[in-house]
């Protein structure tokens, strides 16, 4: 009882830390709020490249080489998605961020009879320019065999574009069997390599925010939570609703995610796995339930979404460079949130009785109740938090790179663990430092020469399996005796 009452006294300190949190997300968010009251209508097919601006531009043409109208074309990239559909005249986007845009054709679209002689098109979008790639539709037209080209760029003032990449340097690319951009001209200039450093260190410090709950979620029951990855698709599905459907600003949209998802994680320690936890049930069974939570979590969120990406911003994300890396306005505030938030959590871990019993009860759980705290008790908060921080890094994830589609979780959850085994499984810190590293792995692996970009988060479970051969207790683990 007398071990109790501290850890009741420091209740109030791990509210302050929610709090402090709570207010810096709802702050940061406020900024967003502008971008979010603008219409819902579809994003402008009308893009006047400049300095601060990129544009790629879908050109569908029929057997005569004049412009086909109502035709569907997908335009994907870096975290942002868009149908737009051909028309007499130009179409083109504005794109977020600098890269490599996949533009799809939608072949129900087409007059009946027609084949397009390409189904994709891989451009390379930069300031200042409007990268166009070109489909052609008529009867009887053949798809190319995969050396297809795109359209070369238009700059911003009207002279031909000697293919500059991301960067500004010039960059030959080709096209390969799979219909992926390669880089086939040699290592990247410093300036793409800086811009894709930067690129990972968002998506690092985005992917940290739910690894470090993952990671907590661990060290205190032991469970691998195949589910996590559907909290953040979860945090992602309520900015969504919360913005477009109900139309709350986008400050009370982050509040009300982060404490939908937080009440998900009381309301699974109360239903499921406290009582699963009072039965004995074994780990390895209790990781087979949170498989089956999964499926279901992200079944029940495709019935919500669809299939189709969903965009929790309905306005064009606004390009702002710093230190010579171009990111979305919404990524630069996101990943300011994300710093914040990884601080309030690295103190309450640290500094607080609540933090530091959390601590104790990852290292040993029967020597910590031995000495009077509660575990039931702290794996309870454990649980809202970590599933709190998920709905938070999914929501910013969502804002960050523009749309987001119900099969997130899947695509994350892997990349989470490979984040937490490097940095050493049931250490929050390790969890931050190995999701840094893999952030900048991911985003960096799509400069190599040759490398397809839909490769780029294999390279992720690569680094995995190059730890487990090599130190398998992580970066900041500890090794043991096993046996």
């Amino acid at each position: 009882m007398t071990a109790d009452r501290p850890i009741a006294s420091a209740a109030r300190r791990i509210l302050a830390v929610g709090v402090a949190a709570l207010a810096a997300a709802t702050a940061s968010a406020a900024m967003l709020a502008a971008p979010a009251a603008a219409s819902t209508t579809d994003v402008a097919t009308t893009c006047t490249p400049d300095g601060t601006t990129a544009c790629v531009s879908p050109v569908v043409l029929d057997s005569d080489n004049e412009p086909l109208p109502g035709i569907d074309v997908t335009i994907a990239g870096p975290g942002f998605e868009q149908v737009v559909t051909s028309t007499d005249g130009p179409v083109s986007v504005a794109v977020p961020e600098v890269g490599t845009y996949t533009l799809t054709i939608d072949e129900d679209t087409l007059p009946e009879g027609t084949t397009a002689n390409a189904t994709e098109r891989q451009v390379t979008a930069q300031l200042g320019s409007t990268a166009r790639g070109a489909f052609r539709v008529g009867e009887g037209v053949a798809p190319e065999g995969g050396g297809a080209t795109d359209e070369p760029t238009e700059p911003a003032d009207g002279g031909t574009s000697d293919g500059a990449g991301a960067g500004g340097e010039g960059e030959d690319t080709g096209i390969g069997a799979d219909g992926s951009t390669q880089n086939v001209s040699g290592w990247p200039a410093f300036s793409q390599v800086w811009q894709q450093f930067g690129s990972g260190i968002r998506f690092g410090l985005l992917l940290a925010l739910a690894s470090v709950g993952l990671s907590l979620i661990y060290g205190t029951t032991g469970i691998s939570a195949f589910s996590h990855g559907e909290q953040v698709t979860l945090g992602a599905l309520l900015g969504f609703i919360s913005v477009n459907w109900w139309g709350l600003p986008v400050p009370v949209a982050v509040v009300v995610t982060i404490l939908v998802c937080a009440g998900t994680g009381w309301l699974q320690d109360m239903v499921l796995w406290g009582p699963l936890r009072k039965r004995g049930t074994p780990v390895m069974q209790l990781m087979i339930v949170t498989i089956g939570l999964s499926m279901a979590l992200q079944y029940v969120i495709q019935m919500f979404i669809g299939g189709r990406s969903q965009r929790v911003l309905p306005s064009n994300a606004q390009p702002l460079e710093l230190a010579g890396i171009t990111l979305s306005t919404a990524s630069w505030i996101s990943m300011a949130v994300a710093v914040v938030v990884i601080g309030a959590m690295a103190w309450f871990l640290t500094q607080t009785r609540i933090g530091q019993a959390t601590r104790a009860v990852s290292d040993n759980a029967a020597l910590a109740a031995a000495t009077g705290i509660n575990p039931d008790r702290i794996v309870r908060i454990v649980w809202i938090m970590s599933t709190g921080l998920a709905g938070l890094s999914g929501m910013l994830l969502a804002i960050s790179f523009g749309s987001f589609t119900w099969t997130l979780g899947m695509i994350l959850l892997l990349l989470m663990f490979a984040a937490v085994t490097l940095g050493g499984m049931g250490t929050a810190f390790g969890a931050l430092a190995g999701s840094i590293v893999i952030g900048i792995v991911v985003e960096m692996s799509t400069l190599i020469p040759g490398m397809p970009s839909s490769l780029r988060y294999a390279s992720g479970l690569l680094i995995l399996i190059l730890v487990l051969l090599v130190r398998p207790q992580g970066l900041l683990g500890r090794a043991v005796r096993v046996g």
